[in-house]
This record gives structure tokens, sequence and C-alpha cells, in this order.
């Protein structure tokens, strides 16, 4: 099965809670993302943001530029009934982030809740890396996150690479600035913990 089709068939058989990483609201990326684009003005890209509420949160605090991207375009849709009418104030990608068509210099903030770590190769971490240098603008931000190194192995049946602050920030080379990072023990809706790391970068 392709990533797309594995995607498209998680979202076609689960509910939004019945998903592992499902929070209903994402308190460590709202925090981050309001310390790094305080202007609602600001513009921002969520990177497999798929049916999660990070985009309802975001417009209920004004932002008025945003985007989500998603490989799964089942996903997408989900996120787009629950808005309703306020979906049309965001901008829909569905397609592979490795590969999306993303303007240049088009955001002020990339953010991105466990897809990096499905990213197995060098070749498509390298990708992504090149993505993110592409599509933010100079000296804009990054929040990205993945499981810790205490965390699972495998996650929806696919394997995952697990991170620790230092090597998280070394995948993306010298050109991002640590800024900080942060540790998150997440709960499943079943109630199993999961190991976070956030890093929040500056693009040089």
């Amino acid at each position: 099965m392709s990533g797309k089709a594995h995607w498209e068939n998680v979202y076609r058989s689960k509910a939004t809670d019945e998903v592992s990483w499902y929070r209903a609201h994402l308190d460590v990326s709202l925090g981050l993302i309001g310390d790094a684009a305080p202007d609602r003005g600001s513009a921002i890209i969520d990177v497999g943001g798929g049916e999660a509420t990070l985009v309802d949160d975001l417009l209920a605090r004004g932002y008025a530029d945003l985007t989500v991207l998603d490989i799964s375009r089942e996903a997408l849709d989900v996120a787009r009934r629950r808005l309703g009418g306020a979906a049309d104030r965001v901008r829909w990608i569905a397609g592979d982030v490795t590969r999306a068509p993303l303007e240049a210099a088009r955001y002020d903030l990339w953010h991105d809740r466990a897809v990096f770590h499905f990213l197995t190769t060098a070749e498509d971490r390298e990708a992504y890396v090149r993505q993110v240098i592409r599509a933010v603008r100079p000296g804009g931000h990054v929040v990205v996150a993945t499981f810790a190194p205490d965390g699972p192995e495998t996650c929806s049946g696919l394997d995952v690479v697990r991170y620790d602050a230092g090597g998280l920030h070394r995948q993306f080379g010298s050109r991002f600035r640590l800024l900080d990072s942060v540790t998150e023990l997440h709960q499943t809706p079943w109630g199993a913990p999961q190991p976070f790391i956030y890093c929040f970068c500056r693009l040089e």
C-alpha cells in the first residue's frame, strides 16, 4: 500500500478521536505559534494537519492566512466539514510534503506535529528540509514535533524515527537556529503515554 493509500484508509476507517495522535487542542503547538507569530496576519502552514483541530483554534485566535497540507484528501475533507463556512478562509493542499509545489518564501511559520518522524530515509528527510527552506521566508520560524527517544517505534502500522532535540535539529542543518525545545507526554485517546519532542527554530 502506498503512503497516500495508507493514510486515506486510516482516515476513512477511524473517527477523528480514534487515532493515537488525537488531542482536542494542541496546546504546546498553540503556545509556540503564539510566541513565534503574534501578528495575526502571519502566514502559517500546518503540515500533516489533516483532521487536527489546530486550524480551528488558529482561526478562533484571529489568524487570517492559514494553509493546511496533508497527504490524505479524506482527512482534509473531515476538517473542512467540521469548519463549515470557515473552511473558505483556509487554503487546503492535498499532497506529499516532500514533493508538493509550495510557493517560495511564502510562510512566516511552518508547523509539523508528527509527520517528520515518518520519514525513515535520508532522501525523504533531505527533500522535506529543502521544502522548508524553499517555503519559509528568511527569519521565519519552524515548529516540528516527533516522538522522543523513549516514544513508540511504530505508529499507525508504520516505522518511525525517534529524536532528541539535538538530533532533530541536526536533521535540519546550520541554516536553522534552535531557539527552544519542549517535551510533551501525550496521552492517546485510550490512555497510553507517548513522549514527544518539539523543536522551535528560526530560518537564518
